[in-house]
């Protein structure tokens, strides 16, 4: 089995909501932001080749939307979905499985094309796609804070081409039809958001998503203002990041601009930063 970092692009958010509560004079030690508050943010996904599988963990944001909607995220920089998929020797065609952290636009977008003006189709047309019915729902039938964040045509165009389905959730760590990947349902940020425990060279390679974006986020209360429950992700954090350090996991971090990867450890000060690294430093394929 090989494991490949495959980024998507870059864009920009207001450091506050990234933060929530926590002052700016802290936040932006490790996240320092633009004259507009803007900080920068990777949006990186992961691609997992096993044999005749090729699973790809969420696809970025895409390109099918307007201007006037990406003139809100300050997109940059030359990262591409596809093109850094074809870098790696694959096409679209190859992929056989996309696993959907959560379906908030950032997560999703890539894997949807646009081919009419009221067209939409799957990008990897001959993949099974990967959700779970708890968050499906919430996603199709949106609450008013999250509506802006879930975009029917990322959402249904899975549907109607009949390769949506969905991981069963039995218990908060539930397997998935994959021997090497086992997911982690979290509830704080969005409902029901999965995060992929990949085993893989002896290590626990977690994909982080919307748990934990950054390692500027690793103090409990560092929280996302995004999220609909963040008392619970306090709580969610707490336990991860626990057992993450007493098991050295290595935490693959979606969203932190200058790093692909970390390893936590308890602390006097409760867990904390130890390392960061290059996933493909710290790996040998």
């Amino acid at each position: 089995m090989k494991i490949y970092p495959l980024n998507t692009g870059n864009f920009k958010l207001d450091g506050g909501a990234m933060f929530g509560v926590v002052p700016k004079t802290l936040w932006s030690r490790t996240n320092p932001a633009d004259e507009n508050n803007m900080c920068s943010w990777a949006m990186r996904s992961m691609l997992i080749e096993n044999g005749k599988q090729l699973i790809l963990i969420d696809t970025g944001i895409g390109d099918k939307q307007s201007e006037k909607f990406f003139s809100h995220y300050y997109l940059f920089g030359n990262d591409d979905l596809i093109q850094n998929l074809k870098k790696l020797g694959f096409s679209p065609d190859d992929v056989t499985d996309v696993v959907l952290t959560h379906l908030h636009f950032d997560h999703c977008g890539g894997a949807i094309a646009r081919v009419g003006e009221e067209k939409f189709q799957p990008v990897f047309k001959n993949a099974i796609y990967w959700s779970n019915e708890k968050h499906w729902q919430w996603a199709v039938e949106p609450n008013p804070r999250e509506k802006a964040s879930f975009l029917k045509e990322n959402i249904l165009p899975i549907q109607e081409s009949g390769q949506l389905k969905f991981i069963p959730r039995n218990g908060d760590l539930s397997a998935t039809p994959f021997d090497f990947m086992d997911v982690l349902f979290v509830d704080g940020h969005t409902e029901s958001q999965m995060i992929p425990h990949i085993t893989y060279q002896g290590k626990k390679v977690v994909f982080m998503a919307d748990l934990l974006p950054s390692v500027g986020h690793i103090p409990l209360p560092y929280v996302m203002g995004y999220d609909t429950r963040p008392l619970l992700t306090l709580s969610e954090k707490e336990r991860f990041l626990k057992l993450a350090a007493e098991e050295e996991y290595v935490l693959f971090l979606e969203h932190d601009f200058n790093q692909e990867c970390c390893i936590v450890a308890m602390t006097d000060r409760g867990v904390r930063l130890k390392e960061t690294f290059a996933f493909n430093e710290y790996f040998k394929n």
